[in-house]
């Protein structure tokens, strides 16, 4: 595991207004004094040089008027996605959004209509059954089956599923948060004929897809055939770079049809990008930025060892191999204990701030959610704790 300064750095981001470190008291109990914050999904990694510089450019002209001419910001976009991802984008059909959560209620909104289904692959990020609640559309929940340590599809009993249930969309994480899923072609193909075979709007959020792991390779839904007429992508700069607080997001559609009602629904809502965000991105999507990125998966596959090898000594707790993100889906249904049982040691006693499983959907319940993107120092505390606040089991 080699050591990186600029990943190795431990910045106190305590008293910073940080909803990592400063809200984890109260949402969970765990004081920052002593504390280590492992849930919301950012990284506790400094923004690279190059992006703090474009944007201290901007500051330093001084004159913080509306934005011009987004050929640039759009151009690095279609630059990142054909070199990084093998994804040819048209510029036209970039659309750009408050992040992704945004995007997704965006979607919901121009696609689907009060008391529609929206089908959602559990567990899965929180935020969209929020978004789709909040929208007054019902959650379709389709578990997926856990079959020796790893999520799988089984589109038979999924069809089974939303049979009845009023379904018009379906939103795919992919790669998949919280269980770290790189889904292989195959298994997109099959996502598709879903969709197809229950006439809904693909929804793809691909926000993680730029942190894969070793041996893995991110396929874009966009890629795959016979989709397109029902496709709608969305990308970030955020997760991959540390930017959730740019609160910048891409949703690409390439259908005129969908994107002409997408248009439509952005301009009556009056929504338009912020310079900060597409400073951001036009400075990430560059290869500098590739170079960095390659640099941070070096680094997140060594968290990722430490982590799993000391959560692995714990009888009867498992995580889920990783294959992509920086967030680990630990089971703990091999302890026998109760989930408030297991969720005290872990906060109270280890005093790590995690996200709880049942948030996620329905399969989540013995799951805790631990992100691993923190300097390797933090991580070896962390697994220190928790071996020790389950030390009876060994």
């Amino acid at each position: 595991m080699n050591a990186d300064p600029r990943f190795d750095e431990i910045i106190d981001r305590r008293g910073s207004n940080c909803s990592k470190w400063d809200k984890m008291e109260q949402i969970y109990g765990v004081s920052a004094a002593d504390g280590i914050a492992m849930w919301v999904a950012d990284m506790d990694f400094r923004v690279p040089a190059f992006i703090t510089g474009a944007v201290r450019g901007l500051l330093d002209h001084g004159v913080l008027g509306y934005y011009g001419d987004d050929g640039p910001y759009r151009e690095a976009i279609r630059w990142w996605m054909r070199e990084r991802h093998k994804w040819s984008v048209d510029a036209d059909a970039i659309f750009t959004t408050h992040g992704l959560v945004n995007g997704t209620a965006l979607c919901v909104d121009t696609w689907t209509e009060p008391g529609d289904g929206v089908v959602l692959f559990t567990p899965v990020y929180h935020a969209f059954a929020k978004v789709i609640r909040g929208n007054g559309r019902a959650v379709v929940e389709c578990e997926m089956p856990l079959a020796n340590g790893r999520y799988e599809t089984d589109f038979d009993a999924w069809d089974a599923q939303i049979d009845g249930k009023g379904a018009k969309m379906m939103i795919l994480c992919s790669p998949h948060n919280p269980n770290g899923r790189v889904w292989t072609r195959a298994e997109l193909e099959g996502f598709a004929a879903f969709a197809r075979r229950h006439d809904l709007i693909l929804v793809s959020d691909e926000i993680h897809h730029d942190l894969v792991y070793p041996g893995q390779t991110h396929i874009p839904m966009a890629t795959i055939d016979g989709i397109a007429d029902r496709l709608v992508m969305m990308s970030s700069t955020n997760k991959t770079f540390n930017l959730s607080g740019g609160h910048t997001g891409n949703v690409i559609i390439h259908d005129p049809d969908l994107r002409a009602q997408f248009a439509a629904r952005m301009l009556g809502l009056g929504l338009s990008p912020n310079s900060f965000g597409l400073v951001m991105a036009t400075a990430a999507y560059s290869p500098e930025g590739a170079a960095w990125v390659d640099d941070l998966m070096v680094y997140l596959d060594g968290n990722r060892t430490l982590f799993d090898e000391g959560i692995a000594a714990i009888p009867g707790v498992a995580s889920v191999p990783l294959e992509a993100t920086y967030l680990s889906w630990v089971d703990f249904s091999g302890t026998g204990m109760s989930r408030e049982d297991f969720t005290a040691r872990v906060e109270r006693d280890a005093k790590i701030a995690v996200n709880h499983g049942p948030t996620f959907g329905k399969g989540g319940d013995s799951f805790l959610r631990f992100n691993i993107a923190t300097p390797r120092a933090n991580v070896a505390r962390a697994v220190e704790r928790m071996q020790a606040a389950f030390a009876d089991l060994q």
